[in-house]
């Protein structure tokens, strides 16, 4: 997937929004954006803007995502797209994994945590 992110780092940025004893599992940088897995949801930190300072931050329970997808252009370390379905929303939640991001550790990552 992404490149791993420091525990300095994603104390500092996801630290302050973890609930009691929730203990995060993985991070990954995707771009500007980060992808955290705790032990109890799926964070997505979206940094919006030019400069990067705003931004926005989707909390998504284990619970709620009803199925996960992997879209590619055919290789896995080609650019790739992964695609959570959250209750009953039609449309997916989806993020660009882009090339060079091992999309398989990703797609792992999830089926561990949702099945």
């Amino acid at each position: 997937m992404g490149s791993a992110v420091s525990s300095e780092k994603i104390d500092a940025l996801i630290g302050p929004l973890l609930a009691d004893g929730e203990r995060i599992d993985k991070a990954y940088q995707l771009v500007r954006d980060l992808f955290v897995f705790t032990d109890k949801r799926i964070i997505l930190l979206d940094k919006q803007g030019l400069t990067g300072k705003k931004q926005f931050v989707l909390s998504v329970p284990y619970s709620k995502i009803t199925k996960y997808a992997l879209e590619t252009a055919g290789h896995f370390d080609l650019d790739a797209e992964i695609k959570l379905w959250v209750g009953s929303e039609p449309e997916p939640i989806s993020r660009e994994l882009g090339k060079g991001n091992d999309v398989r550790e990703l797609y792992k990552a999830l089926s561990n945590h949702l099945l």
